[in-house]
């Protein structure tokens, strides 16, 4: 048997239908014996004013393990609200992708059981952090679970900006901007924009650039403990957003220093026995099956 003795649900609230899986979770967490703790703003989508309750932002009771059902958004902003309280994320998929959320709603109740006795993977993901300076001054912080993006927001036009690594000048841009992705969001936008596909269990950071102006410009990989600059050109004449997890923005202004590093937490996924990374790339991104048996033996 595991520690999982307090057990929090989180969920999407946008999602009408979401509700009868926390009611379902509830139920079966409650007469299992668990202490079930609610997120507050779940606890008013389900109507449920018996459980005691909890805020992501600032966590003040003791829990074992955070269950999320939604989609892969909704575990990204669970896992930035979470990573410092070291609380393992256990994501139910009523998404549409799935990469982060592995169980389905009809295998739900079987599914956890397995967890909670013990029947589970821990993947380990680091997030990155991002600071904007503007003549010396911390303006604006943020982090991501799967990638920060500068890009120019509503223009069309192209932006100017240098990338530095480790303090060492790499190149400068005309571009819409640039993708700075970990593993976890190797498979997201960095994926739509071109990039490469990283394992999870890679120490490792993808830089994306966007609609680049030359075509010598191409994704590169560097290492995850690197130190990455950006330094807005300050010919700009748009004012380029940072934005995180696709959910969170900050702008920035020409002259402006951006720089993005990872975060000494990581946040702790729990996958049932069986998650095959592979198969969830075959599976999400219509990978090739494998071959029958008569075509490989011809």
């Amino acid at each position: 048997m595991t520690d999982f003795k307090r057990i929090a649900l989180v969920s999407n609230i946008e999602t009408p239908e979401i509700g009868d899986s926390i009611k379902r979770l509830i139920s079966y967490l409650g007469e299992a014996g668990y202490t079930v703790i609610l997120e507050i703003n779940t606890a008013r989508f389900v109507g449920n004013t018996e459980l005691p309750v909890f805020e992501c932002g600032r966590l003040d009771v003791p829990l074992d393990l955070v269950i999320m059902v939604g989609g892969d958004g909704s575990m990204l902003s669970a896992a930035r609200n979470l990573v410092q309280h070291n609380v393992p994320l256990l994501g139910v998929n009523r998404g549409r992708l799935g990469f982060l959320t592995d169980i389905l709603p009809h295998e739900m109740e079987e599914q956890v059981k397995r967890v909670l006795s013990g029947e589970f993977i821990i993947s380990s993901r680091f997030l990155l952090e991002v600071s904007i300076r503007r003549s010396g001054q911390v303006i604006g912080t943020g982090s991501a679970l799967n990638d920060v993006v500068l890009h120019p927001g509503k223009s069309v036009r192209m932006m100017e900006f240098e990338l530095y690594i480790d303090e060492q000048f790499v190149y400068s841009q005309r571009s819409d901007g640039l993708i700075v992705s970990t593993p976890t969001g190797s498979t997201a936008y960095a994926l739509s924009g071109g990039g490469p596909i990283m394992h999870p269990n890679l120490d490792a950071i993808g830089l994306v650039p966007m609609n680049p102006h030359t075509l010598s410009s191409r994704p590169i990989v560097v290492g995850g403990n690197s130190d990455i600059e950006i330094r807005v050109g300050s010919r700009n004449e748009l004012h380029p957003l940072v934005t995180c997890d696709g959910q969170n923005d900050i702008q920035s202004e020409p002259g402006d220093t951006i720089r993005i590093h990872k975060m000494a937490q990581q946040i702790q996924l729990i996958h049932p026995v069986g998650h095959d990374f592979y198969e969830t790339c075959r599976t999400k991104l219509g990978w090739g099956s494998r071959l029958g048996i008569s075509e490989r033996n011809r």
